[in-house]
């Protein structure tokens, strides 16, 4: 009997690149199409000088149109410059390149990380992940390449490592084990959001301290369980094909000069170890005497024109928030620079430079793919979609004529669902602010609590969102690591990968939420989720 075969058509694997390109043209049809509509919204927000209610009416701009078009083509390189992981990117990779080429990531991964149980090493990465999230992103830019290396070094697919940093970074957003740059910019709006209700109300830094601790445990512990459990299984394990060279050109030598080629290695290797330890505390104890106030020369990195230490250090014009990514590229290349001299792998300039160059290679896609997602990104922007979306969930939270923990939870989905297209909390809490602090705090649940509620609820989605700006990152570090070539990694399907985190982590967030909520824990000193 003869079987016709069904011919199936290979679905076309677009490059992440193409799909950016292609999101950017349908932004600006769609910005076309709402425009033509009057697709508005209108909202309120809240003057803090007088706490007056304000309305705001905001309409699609259309880019479909001579002016549109005209402002695409005239920022785009100014689209690229300013946007945040570039200069990040850049920045840390210099400082990577030299750790790596240098050769101290292998040293640690040969005789610290393959002395350490797998799931520890996973719980350790989710764990600094979440941590890392107290001062802006850097954690995208610098655990990620780490984790590849470490998981690769284990003799496991590098593309579970760079899985792990990124939703430890991204699904953790919302939490750290101590307050802030998100507090110092969410808590004013918080304040006159619920001086409506109650003229003296006053919201401390520290008022979300203790959930904060509990939650990055609880997040840590779960991302790990999903992490060995379904994303480690599902990329298997890889050969290592270095270590199987190195054996053989080791058993080529006779065993007197195999022993005295090891014993050598090792005494530059443990040599080259104590230089870097030692070059690393003197520059750890340098950036730490920088943001200490009120010594000779020290605070350097201090905001000194704000009046407490944590606005000083996390504010706005914060010069430790802002040369962080540099400080941490200096820490990176003494330390490589000091175990390389006494490890004998730099022995002159040039092979620091050669070294740098090898480990800087995969640089120039990724400027690429970043160059694209930040014409997608700021087009987006421009339309004021995301912030319509958000004034729109912001008036059918309004509309709902029930409260208590109802409304909390239908809160924490909305915002979450929000976070898909207005991706920056401050931009989110003004318009949200003013319809969720003032009917919930007539419920007895208490304004800090629910500043915390946002960045739960923008954890949630924080990691499937192609608008977010470190999204880029990952996609681009998917398909470094991807081997095979001839199906890259785009945007949905690095969501795919993840989603699986992504709903797991949610669903934890919610039960953390609604239990702490219940069970009535204080959420920071002297502060509870009800007033």
């Amino acid at each position: 009997m003869n079987r016709k075969k069904k011919l199936r058509l290979k679905k076309p694997k677009l490059h992440p690149v193409t799909l950016y390109i292609i999101l950017t043209v349908l932004t600006v049809l769609v910005s076309g199409i709402l425009s033509g509509i009057k697709f508005q919204t209108t909202y309120s927000t809240i003057n803090a000088t007088d706490l007056s209610i304000v309305q705001n009416t905001v309409r699609v701009e259309n880019l479909l149109n001579y002016n549109g078009l005209k402002y695409i083509i005239s920022n785009a390189a100014t689209n690229f410059i300013s946007f945040a992981p570039l200069s990040m990117l850049i920045i840390t990779a210099i400082g990577m390149s030299v750790l790596m080429s240098s050769g101290f990531m292998d040293y640690l991964s040969k005789h610290i990380f393959s002395k350490i149980n797998n799931k520890v090493i996973t719980f350790i990465i989710i764990f600094i992940g979440i941590i890392s999230t107290i001062i802006n992103d850097i954690g995208y830019v610098i655990l990620i390449p780490i984790a590849a290396s470490i998981y690769e070094t284990k003799g496991r697919n590098p593309l579970s490592g760079v899985i792990a940093a990124f939703c430890g970074v991204a699904f953790g957003t919302g939490t750290s084990i101590f307050v802030g740059s998100a507090e110092v910019s969410l808590i004013p709006y918080t304040t006159s959001a619920a001086r409506l209700v109650d003229g003296a109300f006053h919201v401390s830094l520290l008022s979300n301290l203790f959930i904060m601790i509990a939650s990055t445990i609880i997040l840590a512990i779960v991302g790990t369980i999903i992490v060995e459990k379904i994303i480690v299984p599902k990329f298997g394990r890889v050969k290592k094909e270095d270590a199987e060279e190195e054996i053989e050109v080791i058993e080529n030598l006779d065993e007197e000069e195999k022993e005295q080629e090891r014993l050598n290695t090792e005494y530059k290797e443990k040599r080259g170890f104590r230089y870097a330890l030692i070059a690393g505390i003197i520059m750890m104890i340098l950036f730490i005497y920088s943001v200490i106030p009120n010594l000779p020369l020290s605070g350097m990195l201090l905001d000194m024109t704000e009046d407490t230490y944590l606005k000083q250090i996390f504010g706005d014009n914060s010069y430790f928030q802002d040369g962080f990514t540099y400080m941490m590229s200096l820490l990176f290349i003494v330390t490589g620079l000091a175990y390389g001299i006494g490890s004998k792998t730099f022995k002159n300039d040039r092979d620091v430079f050669e070294g740098c160059h090898d480990n800087l290679k995969n640089l120039g896609g990724i400027l690429i793919l970043i160059f694209f997602a930040a014409q997608f990104i700021y087009v987006f922007r421009k339309t004021n979609i995301g912030t319509i979306l958000t004034g729109i969930v912001a008036n059918v939270i309004d509309s709902i004529e029930f409260g208590g923990i109802a409304l909390l939870v239908i809160a924490i989905i909305l915002i979450a669902i929000a976070n898909l297209f207005l991706t920056t909390p401050q931009a989110k809490w003004v318009i949200l602010a003013p319809v969720i602090v003032p009917p919930l705090m007539q419920f007895n649940i208490a304004p800090q609590f629910l500043q915390f509620v946002l960045r739960a609820a923008d954890s949630m989605t924080n990691g499937i969102t192609p608008l977010s700006t470190f999204f880029v990152i990952f996609i681009a570090f998917l398909n470094i690591y991807n081997k095979d070539k001839d199906k890259p990694i785009g945007i949905f399907g690095a969501i795919r990968l993840i989603m699986p985190y992504c709903l797991i982590i949610s669903l934890t967030w919610l039960l953390l939420l609604i239990g702490w909520y219940i069970i009535g824990l204080p959420i920071g000193p002297g502060v509870y989720p009800t007033i």
